[in-house]
């Protein structure tokens, strides 16, 4: 079955849930399940390929976040965007600083506040992932034009930008 739409009893439109628990599915559902398993599968497939150089797909996303980042690079800041809690960055600033790959400092005028930028370790480790990576990502989009590529990036940084936004009601909640 792939989408219902006949009525319920009381005569309203099956739910999703109503759908997928008959074994049928919309195109939404699709999407949405393709979306988890797409980035799911991977940053699994960057973790086995990058394992063997002592990297992750964790490391390469916040050594590149930090690298891309404005000057001054403040920590949560760059939790910000990628989208992860501060504990989480300050373990993996912490990893990477100890690893020699970033280098932290204290802002000189908030105690509160570290600074964090990429040291020449940290290009030339980055630079080795992305010689990992960037056959896989060549061939992942294989077959597909540049204007694809360009649409479906559009497309999925609207919904970034939309779960950014917490998904308010149509009230505005």
């Amino acid at each position: 079955m792939d989408s219902s739409n006949s009525d319920q009893p009381g005569g309203r439109p099956p739910s999703a849930f109503d759908i997928y628990r008959e074994g049928g599915t919309t195109p939404d559902i699709r999407l949405t399940i393709n979306l988890v398993l797409v980035a799911r599968r991977w940053r699994a497939l960057l973790d086995e390929k990058l394992r063997p150089i002592g990297q992750s797909s964790a490391r390469m996303e916040a050594m590149s976040a930090i690298m891309n980042a404005p000057d001054p690079n403040a920590q949560i800041d760059i939790a910000k965007r990628l989208r992860i809690e501060g504990p989480t960055m300050t373990r993996m600033v912490d990893t990477l600083s100890r690893d020699g790959l970033v280098a932290r400092t204290q802002a000189p005028h908030d105690r509160r506040t570290n600074y964090v930028s990429i040291t020449r370790d940290g290009l030339a480790a980055l630079e080795e992932i992305f010689g990992v990576v960037d056959p896989l990502r060549d061939r992942l989009f294989e077959g597909f034009s540049e204007e694809q590529i360009v649409t479906l990036t559009d497309q999925l940084a609207l919904l970034l930008e939309r779960l950014d936004s917490g998904l308010p009601d149509e009230q505005g909640d």
